[in-house]
């Protein structure tokens, strides 16, 4: 468990709400300066957020190498102990920078503005974040992303959105990974993952994969593609609000930055 986030507090009485309203407010103004550099580069960053063991990083493998050609790309990694996803994205050519978060179950923006250190973003179009996995804390903190992407592999069953709302319910886009298993996976059913989404009022697209395999990225690739041109022409900076923000409404288009260094 958590204590930077609040999970391993056992009684949330008036004094641990006001910590953690506090922590996320700190935590939203370095999100905004992250997301400031983000814009000021031109680069879209995508938080990818998931279970242990839903295939992030075996995502992150195939999506690079269909879309080197066309973009430079950089990685962020998120684990709690071991730099062994960094060496594989490093493998396909491209940076990656490890956060290594020991006790901590989630990325927060001041790691994130510390990886941007040992980034070239004047050199980047595309950096993807891989949050570490877990469908609770990760989902209340803003990165400075400009887009949520949330797996769910055919091997967790698929009421995963109804158990986890807040995750699911900031994607925007929910991905169904390890496809080519769900002949042997007969409890997952895509339609009710689907429906479940949809009972959140969330209308994002549900994009079956199957990375290991290159089975069916093209609909993924395409979504990434048409979100990266999107944001580059409308400078839309926007993310999904989370529900347990009580500070008021997020100006995600403050702390911009003209100069190219990270600060």
């Amino acid at each position: 468990m958590c204590e930077t986030c609040g999970c391993a507090a056992t009684e949330k009485d008036a004094a641990t709400v006001e910590v953690i309203g506090r922590l996320l407010a700190a935590n939203d103004q370095v999100a905004g300066h992250n997301r400031g550099h983000f814009d000021s580069h031109g680069v879209v960053a995508f938080n990818l957020m998931s279970s242990p063991g839903a295939g992030k990083t075996a995502l992150l493998e195939a999506t690079i190498d269909a879309l080197k050609a066309d973009f430079r790309i950089a990685v962020i990694e998120g684990d709690l102990e071991t730099d062994n996803d960094a060496r594989r994205i490093r493998a396909h050519g491209v940076p990656a920078v490890q956060i290594t978060t020991g006790s901590a179950c989630h990325l927060d923006a001041q790691m994130v503005h510390n990886a941007l250190h040992d980034l070239p973003l004047a050199g980047l179009d595309i950096v993807f974040i891989e949050n570490v996995g877990n469908l609770v804390c990760p989902a209340g903190f803003d990165l400075g992303q400009h887009r949520n992407v949330v797996l769910l592999s055919v091997t967790e069953g698929d009421d995963k959105p109804t158990k986890y709302p807040v995750m699911f319910r900031a994607a925007d886009a929910m991905l169904l990974t390890k496809m080519d298993l769900a002949p042997v996976m007969d409890d997952f059913e895509p339609a009710r993952a689907e429906q479940a989404l949809r009972h959140l009022a969330n209308a994002a697209p549900v994009i079956p994969v199957s990375a290991r395999k290159a089975i069916d990225i093209d609909t993924w690739v395409g979504w990434l593609r048409g979100e990266i041109a999107r944001v580059r022409s409308s400078h839309d900076t926007s993310v999904k609000p989370h529900e347990h923000h009580h500070h008021g409404h997020h100006d995600h288009h403050h702390h911009r930055h003209e100069h190219p260094a990270v600060a």
